[in-house]
């Protein structure tokens, strides 16, 4: 049962008042996809980068603010697109404000971090939502139709070498996205970890592999390089009498079921039939109609409704801190093997 949150939010309008902070690569689609959306009204933007902020706020006909304070002033909520290493004190400074705070994943640089801003947000009585954007995947949330409780889950997240992104390891980068996923579908506690990585073309972890053992007995494996040919990102989900493969990247999601009988109103197709203890059993595959949707725009919609209350955070401060703590256990576990 989902617990639902409600925030008290005293608007300086008769929307929400929404702020970017950070306008790089990322920041800038925040700002876009703020303006497009109904249901809030920016304010503006910040950022280090005055003349940066300058040129984004023209081209999105909004406000290039000179400082955070004053930004944080008019808004009701922030969203913190700035490096890992900053969200600390952008994020506490947000919310100090009363300002509710979206932040792009990782939700802080350590789970101590992380510990402080949740425990802040309380306090204050407002909301973090962290940006794990695979989370809203259609072809992710076409398994919600299935009654999933995995076996095995083995993903992969492979990505050609760019700059961007390369100032922290793979763990956090890459690899955190699938964490997020992982804890998102097996719901047990984590037992044990194993992982191993190496330092290709920078001086951080560029390829790493873990292998996550849950309490309830599900085994994962999870690989995530930088410098790999081609993009790949694929979830394999193995359970008793069904396994599903999702590819992120191209949207499409395919289950396989083990049932005893047919159904005529099924979209399913019969694959191939084989008796278990002497009983007939059937194998059909299913290709569930992935729609293509904006998954920010989704993403910062639902963070609005879930500021003022009409729902909850698909990923909410405590899920971006639980998926923090294991990728910071990989990462950890990388180095020193390593050294």
């Amino acid at each position: 049962m989902v617990k639902s949150v409600i925030f008290l939010v005293i608007m300086k309008n008769d929307k929400p008042v929404v702020g970017v902070i950070g306008v790089g690569h990322l920041g800038q689609h925040h700002v876009k996809h703020y303006q497009l959306l109904e249901d809030a009204n920016l304010a503006g933007l910040y950022d280090v980068d005055s003349k940066r902020a300058d040129i984004v706020a023209k081209q999105y006909k909004s406000t290039s603010f000179k400082n955070v304070s004053d930004l944080l002033a008019v808004c009701d909520a922030v969203s913190v697109v700035t490096p890992t290493e900053t969200h600390i004190d952008v994020a506490e400074q947000a919310i100090n404000n009363s300002c509710h705070v979206f932040i792009e994943k990782p939700i802080t640089k350590t789970v101590e971090d992380a510990d402080h801003l949740l425990k802040l947000a309380e306090k204050q009585n407002v909301l973090i939502q962290v940006g794990h954007i695979e989370r809203l995947n259609p072809a992710l949330r076409a398994l919600q139709a299935y009654n999933i409780n995995p076996k095995f889950v083995e993903i992969q997240r492979l990505a050609p070498y760019t700059v961007r992104g390369t100032d922290v390891p793979v763990v956090l980068d890459l690899m955190i996205h699938d964490i997020d996923i992982l804890l998102s579908i097996v719901k047990s506690s984590v037992k044990n970890i194993r992982a191993s990585g190496v330092s290709i073309l920078t001086d951080s972890i560029d390829i790493a592999h873990a292998r996550i053992r849950f309490e309830n007995g599900t085994v994962a494996s999870i690989v995530s390089s930088r410098i790999a040919q081609d993009k790949v990102r694929k979830v394999k989900v193995f359970q008793q009498n069904l396994y599903a493969t999702i590819d992120l990247l191209l949207g499409i999601t395919e289950v396989y079921q083990v049932i005893d009988k047919p159904e005529d109103s099924s979209d399913a197709l019969m694959t191939a039939s084989f008796k278990r203890n002497g009983e007939e059993k059937y194998i059909t595959y299913e290709k569930p109609v992935i729609e293509e949707q904006d998954v920010l725009q989704l993403e910062l919609h639902n963070f609005i409704c879930s500021m003022i209350g009409k729902d909850v955070p698909i990923v909410d401060g405590k899920a971006g801190r639980a998926a923090l703590a294991v990728a910071t256990q990989i990462q950890d576990m990388i180095i020193q093997d390593i050294h």
